[in-house]
């Protein structure tokens, strides 16, 4: 794999540590700014709308900015946002400085993904794109543990200007790896749009929302699941997190691996795998050894869908798929928000802390359904294209063949 991948994959740490460290500061931060833990939650919320709504308008104004600028341009929006939340006098300016950093996040990663896949051959494209995700992954076994660590340390202050300084690796590392790779020749605005006409797009942003929704619809409950249904203690949260980034970074490697050979095959099993560990996870919950077994297999399974969903858009858009991209990039942000909404309505209807696991196994059987469709509308399609090119070809030898009987006729 060429060294960009690993400057791609520096600055998909950086991000993936500032979206989820700030859970484990919620208590610090609200502290410091004297708001409740609901309001601070705000950065977390605030967060993931910014992903999804900055996901289209930054690759949108990015258009005509060759792909490597722009990636640069991102971190540096990414740098400042976090250094305006390091130093915000009070709680509203951080929240700008959240929603700052959050721009970057969707493009950073749209993007990324066709670079990624540009600097490979066709057959290593999902193994790239994976490549990039491990950034991400990995943050969430070492960044969010280390950046909590030292926000719990010495100051959550601290962590978000560490956090900053990995943006400036993050930057350095894409402007001296990445190759220069002007915007293709002729593609416009209007062909990025044209990418939305496509039913094959919207199936895999809407298996994306629906299959990533799964695992967060458990997972953000996880902590008041694993205390008061498992039995486990409020410290051992952090090292049941670890495990399941752990399982998330082995998910997204043979996820990429696999969707290169075989991308449908892959969706099918790891999305029907997800519904099933998800639907026992309400029985397994009940015992601390299944339990940490369940967790890092909803990582697992959960981001081994990354790698072919981004693949199946990138394929799906054909020649002009950055924007697309992008938005699929908000779509697992919106999944996320859906399903922690959803978990917590059963939550409050008195169902259980368990509950969102069978919402999350619903979503995730959901995401399969739409997963078999998407390939049967495929074959359908590729079927008919056959039968059309069948038919012109039968058709042209029909009227070679009474051309033939007509001279004949005529010399006679």
């Amino acid at each position: 794999m060429p060294l960009a991948l690993l400057a791609l994959a520096i600055g998909a740490f950086g991000i993936g540590t500032t979206e989820f460290v700030v859970m484990g500061l919620l208590p610090e931060v609200a502290q410091d700014f004297g708001v409740s833990i609901p309001t601070a939650g705000w950065l977390v919320t605030g967060y993931a709308l910014g992903v999804t709504a900055g996901a289209p308008i930054m690759t949108v104004l990015g258009t005509r900015i060759p792909r490597k600028r722009m990636l640069m341009l991102l971190m540096c929006l990414f740098i400042v946002g976090n250094l305006v939340s390091a130093v915000a006098p009070v709680f509203a300016v951080m929240l700008i400085g959240r929603a700052i950093a959050s721009l970057a996040h969707g493009a950073f990663f749209g993007i990324g993904s066709v670079v990624a896949a540009d600097l490979v051959a066709p057959e290593k494209k999902a193994g790239a794109i994976a490549m990039m995700f491990t950034g991400l992954t990995v943050a969430n076994v070492v960044g969010v543990p280390l950046g909590t660590f030292i926000g719990q340390s010495v100051g959550w202050r601290v962590t978000f200007a560490v956090v900053a300084a990995l943006g400036v690796l993050g930057l350095a590392g894409i402007a001296r790896l990445v190759p220069e790779m002007p915007r293709p020749e002729g593609v416009h605005l209007r062909h990025e749009l044209a990418a939305f006409k496509n039913v094959q797009v919207l199936l895999a942003m809407a298996m994306t929302v629906l299959g990533f929704g799964g695992v967060f619809a458990a997972i953000t409950y996880i902590a008041p699941m694993m205390t008061h249904v498992a039995g486990f203690a409020d410290s051992s949260v952090t090292w049941l997190l670890v495990l399941f980034g752990l399982g998330m970074v082995v998910g997204n490697i043979v996820g990429g691996r696999f969707a290169d050979r075989a991308l449908m095959p892959m969706l099918y099993i790891s999305l029907g795998a997800l519904a099933v560990v998800l639907a026992l996870f309400t029985l397994t919950a009940h015992d601390k050894i299944a339990a940490a077994v369940t967790i890092a297999l909803v990582g697992a399974l959960g981001f081994a869908t990354v790698p072919p969903l981004q693949k199946r858009v990138l394929d799906q858009a054909h020649a002009a798929p950055t924007l697309a991209s992008a938005v699929n990039i908000g779509a697992f942000n919106l999944g996320n928000a859906l399903s922690a909404w959803l978990g917590g309505l059963v939550i409050a209807a008195g169902l259980g802390y368990t509950a969102p696991n069978w919402v999350g196994a619903a979503l995730a059987g959901t995401a399969l359904v739409l997963a078999v469709l998407s390939a049967a509308l495929e074959r359908r399609g590729s079927a008919s294209s056959t039968v059309v090119a069948g038919a012109g070809t039968g058709g042209g030898a029909a009227v070679m063949g009474n051309t033939t009987e007509q001279r004949s006729a005529v010399r006679s």
